[in-house]
């Protein structure tokens, strides 16, 4: 069984944020404990499983999910990774549409080799700041926002992009903060630097104490951060030590997230279910 381990949301190796990606040929999915240890023996932040759907009206694959200890129910650079592998391995171009815990998700690959996600934004609403949150994170939160159920995640914004980049959290207390993670953010310092915000993604609570480049955070960021600068096209850079930018446009009830992806293993799985 074929398995691929892609960088997505980079044009290079090595950087963005790499998941692993199975494509199953059968017309289900294997136990949820065999996808689950295939998912902790790549050991990245999320492998992506999809087998074909024929005669389904709503999608073209089922898509799911899943970090080293459990299922999450959105997941943007894995989705995104999983359409790279789907156009370069010749098996589908153009739009794709995925049946996910999200609902149906599409991705559209252009001729530049970019992929485009059409994700559900998150429903943005203030939340209280939990005790102990500036501590564990190490900056004053200046904005505290839930993303909703799909994310189950804080947004959180702080001073500045040097804060941001300064971050150290305490992982251990952050982890009983949140349902899913912790998304930290601000403004650019430098907008002719290519981004107009800057973030970072603690996610403890699943396993992942921080993820490279987090594609489903960016349906939160966007809508945040358009409002704040009243524009639908932004760019947002992740400045983990990988490092990756999101290009997003809020389209009504829904933002796109536009990046690239590069497949850097190409290997057999022999521990088949």
């Amino acid at each position: 069984m074929r398995i691929r381990t892609v960088d997505a949301f980079t044009d290079r190796p090595f950087a963005g944020s790499p998941a692993g990606v199975l494509l199953l040929d059968s017309d289900s999915f294997p136990a949820d404990s065999w996808l689950q240890q295939v998912a902790a023996e790549v050991n990245l932040s999320e492998t992506a499983f999809a087998h074909p759907l024929t005669d389904a009206p709503d999608a073209d694959w089922a898509l799911r999910w899943f970090t080293p200890v459990t299922e999450v129910g959105l997941c943007g650079h894995a989705t995104l990774a999983t359409a790279h592998v789907l156009r370069t391995a010749g098996i589908a171009q153009g739009t794709v549409w995925f049946r996910t815990r999200a609902g149906a998700l599409s991705t559209a690959a252009a001729g530049d080799g970019t992929i485009t996600l059409d994700f559900p934004a998150a429903p943005l609403t203030a939340a209280k700041l939990p005790d102990g949150l500036a501590e564990a994170l190490g900056a004053e939160p200046l904005t505290v926002l839930d993303t909703g159920p799909d994310c189950g995640d804080l947004l959180v914004e702080v001073a500045d992009e040097q804060t941001v980049r300064g971050l150290a959290p305490d992982f251990a207390r952050l982890a009983r903060l949140s349902q899913r993670g912790v998304i930290a953010t601000a403004a650019a310092q430098d907008p002719s630097a290519g981004y107009d915000f800057v973030s970072r993604g603690f996610f403890p609570a699943i396993g992942i104490d921080e993820d490279p480049v987090t594609g489903s955070a960016h349906t939160a960021l966007a809508p945040f951060w358009s409002e704040r600068f009243g524009r639908t096209d932004l760019t947002g850079f992740q400045a983990s030590a990988r490092g990756g930018r999101v290009v997003t446009r809020v389209h009504g009830g829904r933002v796109l997230l536009t990046g690239t992806a590069v497949t850097v293993i190409d290997g057999e799985l022999h521990a088949v279910p």
